[in-house]
């Protein structure tokens, strides 16, 4: 660039150009003093030099321009913005007034507005690669903070509901009017949630069976919504008295459904992302965990996957599973035709 710049953390103010408010011969200007307190790292006494100077040569760019670098250094951003906005005005074709612009949204993260300052920078010096090094900067870290943003929202706005429609439609057909499973499905979804929700905060789920238990019916001081089932997948054995018991406890609570959250890490067994053929798992490596839903005429199982994305753990959209392939347990419920 025709003359040096101020960086966020780093650099020096230009002594040359447009006057600076008096100071001839062997005097230094108030500009040239302001400049050396800035090449010194004292950025308020520098500021505050060139307010002095402002005062003196108010349509002077330069002093503009360097005075919203000190107040860049000293993170006072609005006002440097002020300055870099003025510095435009009074000279609307120099590549610093756009330079500095850009430095202070870049602090500013507005990535998008100083994108745009340090290209109209460019316009006006084609051969800056102290620009163009900034250009391709901000363009990385513009596409970064939006997928950052794209993260954050996937993990914080969770909504399983639109993920279950076509599960909606399987509970219409089987049990009638919405208010007859309404209750059902809320109970899905909240567990999903619940769940997905543990998985972004510690990167696991507990394995539980959750149950909807019936108001009128199920004695609340016997039977618990919940059942810890951490020791079900460690054989065949373990799992076999795990699904015994929870079959009898489906029964004896009156339960309406369940739902079985296992996270894939501690299923020894069954392992049903190893089958081959017609079992063989399409489902990649993902960790992640399963959730089964149990009622005495509908079943369903999904595989949430995890990954990282930014530094941060994401679950990704449910995938549904053949369940009579890949199930986690069997059959909960004693199966019962629905209502005709």
């Amino acid at each position: 660039m025709s003359e040096a710049t101020a960086e966020p953390k780093s650099g020096a103010v230009s002594s040359s150009g447009g006057g600076g408010g008096g100071g001839g011969g062997g005097e230094m200007s108030l500009k040239d003093k302001g400049n050396e307190f800035f090449k010194a790292g004292n950025y308020l006494k520098a500021a505050a030099l060139y307010t002095q100077a402002i005062k003196l040569d108010p349509s002077n760019p330069t002093l503009y321009s360097n005075r919203a670098a000190a107040f860049l250094q000293l993170v006072k951003l609005n006002k440097a913005l002020a300055d870099a906005e003025t510095t435009i005005t009074l000279k609307p074709q120099w590549e610093k007034g756009y330079f500095r612009k850009g430095c202070i949204l870049e602090a500013m993260e507005q990535y998008d507005d100083a994108l745009a300052a340090f290209q109209t920078a460019l316009q006006y010096n084609p051969q800056s690669s102290e620009v163009s090094k900034k250009i391709k900067r901000i363009s990385q870290l513009s596409r970064d903070k939006k997928r950052a943003q794209e993260v954050e929202n996937k993990r914080s706005n969770i909504d399983m509901t639109k993920h279950l429609e076509k599960l909606k439609s399987e509970m219409s057909e089987k049990w009638g009017p919405e208010e007859s499973w309404k209750e059902i499905f809320s109970f899905l979804v909240e567990t999903m949630e619940t769940a997905v929700k543990s998985w972004h905060e510690t990167s696991k789920v507990d394995p539980k069976v959750y149950f909807l238990l019936d108001n009128e019916k199920t004695q609340t001081d016997k039977y618990a919504p919940v059942v810890n089932i951490d020791k079900a997948f460690e054989s065949p054995h373990t799992h076999s008295s795990c699904f015994s018991f929870l079959r009898q406890y489906a029964d004896d609570s009156f339960s309406r459904a369940a739902c079985v959250v296992a996270p894939k890490s501690i299923i020894s067994y069954p392992q049903v992302w190893k089958g081959q053929g017609s079992r063989k798992w399409k489902h990649g490596q993902h960790d992640g965990f399963f959730v089964q839903f149990e009622s005495p005429s509908l079943r369903q199982l999904w595989f949430i996957p995890s990954s990282s994305e930014m530094g941060q753990t994401v679950c990704r959209d449910p995938e549904v599973l053949d369940i009579s392939v890949h199930e986690v347990l069997p059959r909960v419920f004693r199966e019962t035709l629905p209502k005709s």
